[in-house]
């Protein structure tokens, strides 16, 4: 596992010194005059760079951060080529959902898109927690991808399962329930599959943007700001606000990003604090100080009640609409 994150942190390092060399070159065309001697064409290997990578890179949004994790848009990757580097490694993904009580309704229609849009060509394991395990529906999967359920339990605030999922996904990874998979992702089931989600999105240790707070100040992103609680992030600490409804990675970060978050939340527990957005809000905490190696943009999560931002080509993921007071309910 040690060598995979290694291989993963250096591919993205490699896709991000491209990107840079891309958008340099595409500079430099733009800027200088054309010389038409065989002395001014690029190398060979950047050539072939030109040739096989995004033909138009983009300019209009950020595509790298700071710590140069690169950050994943429509045009900024070459499927094929990802493809062809992963699927001889006949890796093995794992996909975490809470189906509890009422959100057992999303099941079916998450599943289906997952099974058209997600990893396509890749193993994968779908695991469900759920308290009714008899309204898991039967959804027909390809060759090499399963369902694994498990009981959970039903708490009586809808709150309380947000919290307790960290500590549930940590304990299920190491008593081995969770242990045959090279990636996990853990992903909320009230969301839709409705475009290509695939290898780009491989990393040691990967975040979504947040729909709602791109693009603006660092000190106005609802961070836990009470210094209380163990969520709490300084109005200027922190690049980006993250959504906790997709996060994911190699087991060992998973298994490190849970543990911390769950015994940051049991502290909070002690002391008679709640973070503000409950599990979002000490993940973005662990994200500040543990920045994800890569980042994906809002089309891996897109909003599909507000406007879609010109800067999302494509959405890959979406939010449905839905009654949240209705299904938080308990009757």
């Amino acid at each position: 596992m040690g060598r995979l994150a290694f291989a993963a942190r250096l591919l993205s390092i490699i896709m991000a010194a491209i990107i840079l060399l891309l958008l340099s070159l595409s500079y430099l065309r733009n800027t200088e005059p054309a010389l038409n001697t065989e002395h001014n064409r690029p190398p060979a290997l950047v050539r072939k760079i030109q040739r096989n990578g995004p033909q138009t890179p983009r300019t209009d949004v950020m595509l790298v951060t700071p710590w140069l994790a690169p950050i994943i848009w429509e045009g900024s990757f070459d499927q094929k080529l990802l493809d062809a580097t992963y699927k001889p490694l006949n890796f093995t993904i794992g996909m975490t959902l809470f189906a509890v009580a009422k959100y057992t309704r999303f099941l079916k229609p998450f599943l289906e898109s997952a099974e058209k849009h997600f990893m396509q060509g890749y193993r994968v394991n779908y695991y469900i927690f759920t308290d009714i395990p008899e309204q898991v529906p039967r959804v027909e999967l390809k060759p090499g991808r399963s369902v694994v359920v498990f009981n959970t339990v039903k708490y009586s605030r809808w709150q309380e399962i947000s919290l307790r999922r960290m500590e549930i996904i940590n304990k299920h990874i190491m008593n081995k329930s969770i242990r045959e998979v090279d990636y996990l992702y853990c992903l909320d089931v009230d969301l839709i599959f409705t475009n290509h989600y695939g290898a780009e999105t491989f990393a040691p240790l990967v975040a979504v943007l947040h729909p709602g707070y791109f693009n603006i100040l660092r000190n106005k992103f609802p961070y836990e700001r009470r210094p209380e609680s163990q969520a709490y992030v300084p109005k200027d600490h922190g690049h980006f606000y993250y959504i906790a409804a997709m996060f994911g990675g190699t087991l060992n970060n998973i298994v490190d990003v849970t543990a911390a978050c769950h015994q940051a939340l049991q502290v909070d527990k002690v002391n008679g604090i709640e973070a503000a957005w409950q599990e979002e809000s000490h993940l973005n905490k662990y994200l500040v100080t543990n920045m994800p190696h890569k980042i994906l943009s809002m089309e891996y999560l897109c909003n599909s009640e507000a406007p879609t931002p010109a800067s999302v080509k494509v959405c890959r993921f979406s939010t449905v609409k839905k009654n949240h007071a209705e299904i938080r309910a308990q009757k």
